[in-house]
């Protein structure tokens, strides 16, 4: 049986199992692959992918409602949500969207890759091909056994507020709208570039291994400030803070619960992440507007690098992600 075709029978399966048991579909092979699909409770289900691409199975976050719906993405930030910074753990994303006719479906890997096709293997991070998986390997996947309509948004925070828009930058037609949360929207002046390289250095990962050394052409075809045209006809949303403590810097603040350390580290740290970020963001707005590039644009006059500050980036660009994909 044709797996596109295996895999609408898995429908009518996963309906059935939620509140049973784990389905196992196909197994790894030649091909991309729905391998397991796992309920968790509610609409949640743990569901495992394998991609050809990256020969590798990656785990998925889902929250999947009765019958056909659109799908929102949500991409984690720096480490993919590897080592507890996922969308699932620090923010309301499966509370906000029980009762939501959407798929939401979040990636549980990705740590350090801009979510791209890298050039060469990493010694580290081994072998990257995220834009192919995101974009080709994985919807068609979802959409056939989950019934999903074909119409799709995508957001990231940070590392991944960057991977979203490159992602529609390099599958046109496929989101019909981005959220962009506290993204640096350059990566190939000089400065952009080292701050690349230095948030994969954090974790071991050499970015000659992604867009090639600085000055490859890999590094401008990946910059969405450049590249901003070619968002034309995407619905966007696009927020950042400047680095002054705000709302959420609080001893009360989720994240940091009484803790003045935390709340030192997320008012400093964070502060000076953000106004970073906000330097990076401004760019790519005033390029939108020069190219007559519709943008819904959030600059808050306050806020750091947190996760309170997405949660709610997702709560405020929800009603415009929701319109653009017809829920």
């Amino acid at each position: 049986m044709p797996l596109f075709r295996l895999a609408a029978v898995l429908v009518a399966a996963v309906c059935a199992v939620v509140g049973s048991g784990a389905v196992s579909a196909a197994a790894p092979g030649d091909a991309s692959a729905v391998v397991s699909i796992r309920p968790i409770g509610g609409r949640q289900l743990a569901v495992t992918v394998f991609s050809a691409a990256m020969n590798r199975q990656i785990p998925l976050w889902v929250s999947h409602p009765a019958g056909s719906a659109p799908a929102l993405y949500l991409l984690n930030g720096v480490d993919g949500g590897e080592d507890g910074g996922a969308w699932t753990g620090r923010t309301d994303v499966a509370s906000f969207f029980a009762d939501k006719n959407v798929n939401v479906v979040v990636p549980l890997a990705g740590r350090a890759s801009y979510y791209t096709d890298w050039q060469n293997d990493d010694p580290v991070l081994g072998r990257n091909k995220w834009t192919t998986f995101l974009t080709r390997e994985l919807p068609p996947l979802l959409n056939a056994t989950f019934g999903m309509t074909g119409r799709n948004a995508i957001a990231g925070l940070s590392m991944s507020a960057t991977s979203a828009l490159n992602l529609a930058i390099h599958a046109p037609g496929l989101y019909q709208a981005v959220g962009s949360y506290s993204g640096c929207a350059r990566t190939s002046d000089p400065m952009a570039q080292a701050l690349v390289y230095s948030q994969l250095a954090a974790f071991g990962a050499n970015a000659a291994n992604m867009w090639g050394a600085p000055g490859n052409p890999a590094w401008v075809d990946n910059d969405p400030t450049v590249q901003a045209a070619r968002l034309r006809g995407t619905q966007l949303y696009i927020s950042a803070g400047n680095g002054i403590p705000g709302p959420h810097e609080t001893l009360n603040s989720p994240g940091i619960d009484g803790n003045v350390g935390a709340l030192m580290d997320r008012a400093m740290v964070g502060g000076g992440m953000e106004a970073v970020v906000n330097q990076c963001t401004r760019p790519l707005i005033d390029r939108l507007n020069a190219l007559n590039v519709p943008a819904t644009v959030n600059m808050r006059p306050t806020g750091t690098h947190g996760w309170p500050y997405w949660q709610d980036d997702l709560h405020t660009s929800w009603p415009m992600l929701a319109g653009a994909i017809g829920v």
